[in-house]
């Protein structure tokens, strides 16, 4: 029996998150914690990728179960844990909300606006703003290198989201704090 390749590069990636977040927290409950994420990010993204939606059975859960972070996570409390949940769900919820009323069609399923609420239960509103501003500058970078390379590009294709905010996700674990510093140093 042939092993899709797929396989191998999710045990891949999954390991070599799991060096990285060791890397950089250390042996700590923060570390247990952003390595849970990760690998449900993973998941999350994977399954949207492949069936264009973002399963309730594992955003739901999520929402609570990251809603944690202030037990794991110094920084965060749960002041930031609530309006994290509410900033990450409802600016997609608004959006969602604007594109139908403009376009009278749905632009962004309900999937992405859970992950943005189950994302900020984990990093905070902080975390949302900055998540949304990367996902959709490498959603768009990577919507151009499509249309680049492929010349009857429809722009009316549909590309699942979900990939492109945990990857800003992933982005902020290791480095958001720290560009959101040097970003605010340099205006």
């Amino acid at each position: 029996m042939k092993i899709p390749a797929r396989y191998p590069l999710v045990e891949l990636m999954t390991g070599i998150f799991a060096v990285l977040v060791l890397y950089r927290y250390g042996l700590t409950p923060a570390a247990v914690y952003w390595f849970a994420f990760i690998c449900v990010l993973i998941t999350i993204s994977f399954i949207d990728l492949d069936h264009q939606i973002i399963p309730d059975i594992i955003s739901l859960p999520g929402i609570i179960v990251f809603a944690s972070s202030f037990w794991f996570v110094p920084e965060m409390t749960i002041q930031k844990t609530i309006t994290g949940i509410l900033a990450g769900g409802g600016s997609l919820g608004l959006v969602a909300l604007c594109y139908y009323l403009v376009r009278k069609q749905q632009g962004m399923g309900g999937g992405d606006i859970k992950l943005m609420a189950m994302i900020g239960a984990a990093t905070g509103p902080k975390g949302v703003f900055f998540i949304i501003f990367a996902g959709s500058f490498i959603g768009t970078l990577s919507a151009l290198g499509l249309m680049a390379h492929n010349k009857s590009f429809d722009i009316s294709f549909k590309i699942p989201f979900g990939p492109f905010l945990s990857f800003g996700a992933v982005i902020y674990v290791f480095f958001g704090p720290d560009l959101i510093q040097w970003y605010f140093n340099m205006i």
